[in-house]
């Protein structure tokens, strides 16, 4: 039997009310809204074109899954990635800044963008090649002389990436600005400079900071400058001297200088005092007298000044070195001690010797020449040649060279082989000593002194004959000119009689490029060179004077002062 249900008109409203608030759609099926996902991008790192960069994102959907991250460059899609850790790698093209962003979407598709992170490309530096440029020198021509007036300097210079510049010096000066492109070349006025040798250099620089080696040119200029624009050169500074032949200077500026025939003047504040120092009977014939002078290290205190001088006994002449003691502007009365008395001289009135100073050590130096005759130089007995080392007193220091090995005044020798150095100079400082050794026909030396050391005469002279065991010279140039011009060791250089040298130091009144070099003069040719030390000892010429120059000094004003026979030139930069 059929059974029917008939709706109440109750029921029926209920379900209406029901059905309204599904939505009006039906029955409820468990359906809600779906969140979007929430997405991070970590910031990158900067890059350079065509190196990948790892971009990587974070993602997470509370109610779904993430189907997918997307990194896009602006509105450009790069990649996308549908597995944790969400990452692409990404290899930018072109530089500059990148802003980027990562786009998360949920298995339902709702998708959410990350804050944007900008990213800056930039090209690499360039590569260091490692390949240095070259560059030679084309004009003037090496070797060329007489050169006056304004000049061109020129120079070629190739790199297998790329020149940057070209540089140009003379005598270690910069010659204007680099040069930046092809052809490299500048101007020189030569008549800024003194005439006599001189050294142009140029080297290049390329592209990755690789510099070449200097070439260089040696060349002579012409004219009648006497010394470089700015210097100022006093010929007058002090006249009135009589053969004089030495000189040092006191802490308190005072001149002590000897005269040949015995008088040790004074000069203060400029002037030449009328009462000498002390005066001594010496055998002044040839190149005998009073011939050199040295104040103690000492002296503010003590006041002691030490003499070399020749003194005759008998009929018969040695030389001498002895002290005085200052009291004032002379010699206390009475105060004269000898120290040390040399072996008698021969009929020979050259090659004494005479250069007297202090070293850093404390110890006094003596330079004796060769009395004329060559052999005696090689004898270690005997102290003729040589330059000897004392005490303060006059005795004679247990670590010199041969003191274990000579007897006498043999162990006074600390160097050997000289023919006669009239002059010689110490370097504040260092204690480096330089010895002009004065040659016989062809050669004029500048020795590096050293204890034990063989300078070779006379087996040797200059670069000549130098053998085992001999010390080379530092620097010589020759009594001729080469041939061709300027060729050869001392290049333009030529001189007769090398005496009298200082080392300026790498601070003082001179300007850069003319501090911390030697400076050297030749009696018989006038000139005054100076050697720079720390460009392979090169030479440029720096003065010409009228008068003989004996000896140098560098003034504790900062000038340079250059005794003659007669007088005192001053040079000071201005």
């Amino acid at each position: 039997m059929t059974r029917s249900f008939r709706s109440s008109g109750k029921a029926m409203a209920l379900c209406a009310a029901l059905c309204a608030a599904c939505g009006g759609g039906g029955y409820d099926n468990g359906t809600v809204a779906n969140l979007p996902p929430s997405v991070a991008l970590v910031a990158p790192t900067n890059g350079t074109p065509g190196s990948a960069i790892t971009l990587t994102a974070t993602a997470s959907d509370g109610d779904d899954g993430v189907a997918k991250v997307e990194f896009f460059d602006g509105s450009t899609l790069l990649g996308e990635d549908a597995t944790s850790p969400y990452s692409f790698a990404w290899t930018p093209l072109t530089a500059g800044p990148h802003t980027l962003t990562a786009r998360a979407t949920d298995t339902r598709g709702a998708a959410t963008t990350s804050a944007a992170a900008t990213v800056l490309v930039v090209p690499p530096p360039p590569a260091l090649d490692g390949v240095a440029p070259t560059a030679a020198v084309t004009a003037p021509a090496n070797l060329a002389s007489g050169l006056t007036g304004t000049i061109a300097v020129a120079a070629t210079a190739t790199d297998n990436v790329a020149v940057a510049s070209v540089e140009f010096q003379i005598d270690g000066l910069a010659i204007g600005a680099t040069d930046t492109s092809a052809p490299y070349a500048t101007t020189l006025d030569t008549s800024l400079y003194p005439a006599g040798q001189h050294v142009l250099r140029a080297r290049a620089t390329d592209t990755s900071g690789n510099v070449s080696p200097w070439s260089t040119a040696l060349v002579q200029f012409g004219g009648a400058t006497t010394r470089p624009s700015g210097f100022t050169r006093n010929e007058s500074w002090l006249v009135g001297l009589a053969s004089a032949t030495a000189f040092a200077q006191a802490p308190d500026g005072r001149l002590f200088i000897a005269e040949q025939g015995g008088t040790l003047r004074v000069v203060k504040s400029g002037a030449l005092l009328a009462t000498p120092f002390a005066t001594v009977a010496v055998d002044s014939a040839g190149e005998r007298g009073l011939i050199g002078v040295a104040l103690h290290p000492g002296f503010a205190n003590n006041g002691w000044v030490y003499i070399y001088s020749t003194r005759s006994v008998g009929g018969v002449s040695h030389n001498r070195i002895s002290r005085f003691t200052a009291a004032g502007d002379v010699a206390a009365a009475g105060s004269e001690v000898t120290l040390v008395d040399l072996p008698n001289l021969s009929g020979a009135t050259n090659h004494n010797g005479g250069g007297i100073h202090f070293g850093s050590d404390g110890k006094l130096y003596v330079g004796v020449g060769d009395n004329a005759n060559g052999a005696q130089a090689q004898n270690l007995a005997l102290p003729f040649g040589k330059l000897l080392r004392f005490n303060e007193d006059g005795s004679i220091p247990t670590d010199n060279p041969f003191f274990a090995t000579q007897a006498g005044l043999g162990r006074a020798v600390w160097a050997y082989g000289l023919r006669n150095p009239f002059t010689f100079a110490v370097q504040p400082g260092t204690g480096r000593i330089h010895i002009n050794d004065v040659g016989e026909t062809t050669w004029e030396e500048i020795d590096v002194g050293s204890a034990g050391a063989n300078y070779g005469w006379p087996g040797s002279e200059g670069p000549d004959n130098v053998g085992a065991g001999i010390t080379a010279p530092l620097f010589t140039y020759k009594h001729a000119d080469a041939a061709p011009l300027g060729s050869g060791p001392g290049g333009f250089f030529k001189g007769f009689a090398i005496a009298g040298g200082a080392f300026y130091p790498a601070t003082g009144a001179f300007p850069d490029g003319y501090r911390d070099q030697y400076y050297f003069a030749d009696f018989v040719s006038r000139f005054v060179g100076r050697i720079d030390l720390a460009n392979g000892n090169a030479a440029y010429a720096f003065a010409s004077l009228s008068g003989q120059p004996v000896d140098l000094l560098v003034g504790i004003d900062g000038a340079i002062y250059v005794l003659t026979r007669s007088g005192v030139t001053r040079i000071s930069a201005p």
